[in-house]
């Protein structure tokens, strides 16, 4: 248990400077280090996928709040449009953490690998949408959020890929846009947490220390070092050019789907 538990703190120690470094949600990186840690623990590979999503959205319930009460103090977040867009992403996210758990991990591997190339291109271009409307009404920001619950429950993921882009195209300044879907993050992350644990529940043969789709050691060595690391990643921010260590990761993404769509053929 020590050398498992050793494997996951490097995990959350990793995942915390890049988050700090380059600004990245955690799941981006968190589920395709789990699905690699998982396998060599030796977990059925029908699991893995399921057990990511639900382990990397757990420990994202924790590192929000951290991040949202940063930037609230910086008056960065919106609250009023949380509370437009919270209902949908709550309903979303739940709703689709049970459709993935009824997903193989091969179709969950493979959509992963889509959002991954997709991430990868918008590093890539550095493209931001022309904000060119406002905030939508209760009506259509339920539907919205339904939108990215749904795909961040499928990805393991806070959903700042989608929710920082559509603010933006809301004519919202980008550092608001950030803050504001930092505090999105912890309701996806509740939701998308409840529903991978409930879904999995049920299941027989989950690896030992399993609440559901939750793998507890990864999640404690996930949760303790990345609080500690991603200060780290914004002062190392201060120093390095990120444009360019965003592209080289980009890159790395663009590796690392193909590795997995490799691994699904």
């Amino acid at each position: 248990m020590t050398s498992i538990l050793l494997m996951y703190i490097l995990v959350g120690a990793v995942a915390g400077i890049l988050a700090g470094l380059l600004g990245i949600g955690g799941g981006l990186v968190i589920v395709p280090m789990l699905v690699f840690c998982f396998v060599r623990q030796g977990i059925p590979d029908a699991m893995t996928m399921h057990l990511a999503l639900g382990t990397s959205l757990a420990s994202i319930m924790f590192t929000a709040v951290s991040s949202f009460r940063a930037h609230h103090r910086l008056g960065a977040v919106h609250w009023s449009v949380v509370r437009k867009i919270v209902i949908g992403i709550f309903t979303g996210t739940f709703v689709g953490s049970c459709i993935a758990a009824q997903l193989s991990t091969h179709f969950l591997k493979g959509f992963f690998v889509v959002f991954l190339y997709y991430v990868a291109v918008q590093m890539l271009s550095n493209k931001k949408p022309k904000p060119s409307r406002q905030i939508p009404g209760p009506g259509p920001m339920f539907g919205v959020g339904n939108i990215i619950g749904v795909v961040s429950s499928l990805v393991g993921i806070g959903g700042g890929t989608l929710s920082v882009p559509f603010m933006i195209w809301c004519n919202m300044s980008v550092h608001h846009a950030i803050g504001t879907s930092a505090a999105i993050g912890f309701p996806i992350a509740i939701a998308g947490t409840i529903g991978y644990i409930v879904n999995g529940l049920p299941v027989p043969d989950l690896p030992e220390f399993s609440l559901g789709y939750v793998y507890l050691p990864a999640l404690f060595g996930i949760v303790v070092t990345s609080v500690l690391t991603a200060p780290l990643g914004v002062r190392l921010a201060h120093s390095l050019p990120v444009d360019q260590l965003k592209r080289v990761f980009a890159v790395l993404l663009l590796v690392v789907g193909t590795r997995m769509l490799i691994g699904i053929l």
